[in-house]
């Protein structure tokens, strides 16, 4: 199959509850790019990406779409066959691994859709039809996060990810060690520091906080800082950020840098690149989630398919919004829902949505 035609939309998304501190980012919306592809066959397939702002990474929703204006016209004939698409589109354009990924999940989504399959199969075959869903707190004060927290637990969560960082480690730590008072048994606790904490203060929440167990996420902004990091800590860490792709997570892993991934499925390209990655953590036992920095009923859909065939004792979850509102949900009728933190595997082939494009208004652009 071969790619006919593209069209280019853009949806703005609402923060629940208004706005979300993440790192040294507060935030209040969010533009996700969405891309449909249509082979020759007739039949479509849906992607999409949604970069958390402009400092969140090396990214931007203006950035993604000047990408993918830029490969756009010379994907027109190219082949559907994830690996050829990926090699397409890099010799079409350097980098913007996050704009690729929304052609490679259209791709995965077409390819299912006419083969009968779903995603999930596609990649190797489900482990699981209820995928683990883990909820992130951001960052605020002791009460709202405990809040949060019990929230979490009560709804029935397997893992949650706490935020820190742009502010005194004092007020990090008392937060951390309140969560630390009110979590309960069997609970995986993430502390994610986003890379905004010098290695400094990384090093005394650590050891001011030795006593809880929790896996410190992304506390630095670079892979050296991480580095000089490892030995002076009393906790596991965990690479978010910098694990910008396959070649980094094959280097980290090599040089023994981290105990496990939260990773991003736009970020590292998409679902083929992300397979791979699966599989690598699965050989070496690294624990990682299945998840991205935001986004709609696309992203998140790619998110549970890839879950659902991680082995399941390493996997640490999906996630891309806690709270998914109306306007996220661009199927009326298959929408993602968490229940009792899980989300069910969709059973329609592809990602198994009929997305509603008027959810997006007019096209952008075409191809």
């Amino acid at each position: 199959m071969k790619i006919k035609r593209i069209r280019v939309f853009e949806k703005k998304l609402s923060i629940p509850g208004g706005k979300v501190k993440v790192g040294q980012a507060t935030l209040s919306e969010l533009d996700s790019t969405i891309v449909q592809v249509t082979s020759e066959c007739g039949v479509a397939g849906w992607g999409e990406t949604c970069p958390v702002g402009p400092i969140y990474g090396p990214s931007h929703a203006l950035g993604a779409r000047a990408a993918i204006m830029e490969m756009g016209p010379g994907l027109i004939g190219a082949s559907l066959i994830p690996v050829l698409l990926h090699r397409k589109m890099n010799s079409l354009l350097n980098g913007h691994s996050y704009a690729k990924a929304a052609f490679d999940i259209a791709a995965h989504d077409l390819i299912g859709k006419k083969t009968g399959m779903r995603v999930a199969d596609l990649l190797g075959g489900a482990a699981t039809e209820h995928v683990p869903f883990y909820f992130f707190v951001g960052i605020g004060g002791v009460d709202e996060v405990v809040r949060s927290v019990k929230d979490a637990q009560a709804g029935g969560y397997v893992r949650i990810q706490t935020k820190i960082g742009g502010r005194p480690v004092e007020e990090d730590i008392e937060v951390v060690r309140k969560v630390g008072e009110v979590l309960k048994k069997g609970m995986r606790w993430a502390v994610d520091g986003n890379r905004s904490l010098p290695v400094r203060d990384a090093i005394f929440l650590s050891r001011q906080c030795q006593d809880l167990q929790f896996v410190l996420e992304q506390p630095c902004n670079t892979i050296e800082e991480i580095a000089a990091l490892r030995p002076k800590v009393q906790h596991p860490i965990y690479i978010d950020e910098s694990g910008v792709d396959l070649s980094t997570v094959v280097r980290v892993i090599g040089s023994e840098l981290c105990d496990g991934f939260g990773m991003k499925i736009t970020r590292i390209g998409g679902l083929q690149p992300m397979a791979t990655f699966r599989d690598i953590c699965e050989a070496r036992s690294m624990p990682h989630t299945s998840d991205d920095s935001w986004g709609g009923d696309i992203i998140g859909a790619a998110c549970v398919h890839l879950g659902a065939t991680v082995k399941p004792s390493l996997f640490e979850g999906c996630s891309w919004v806690n709270e998914m509102l109306d306007e996220s949900h661009y199927d009326p009728n298959n929408a993602l829902r968490v229940i009792d933190g899980h989300v069910p595997l969709p059973a329609r082939p592809g990602l198994g949505l009929e997305i509603d494009e008027t959810t997006f208004g007019a096209a952008i652009a075409e191809f």
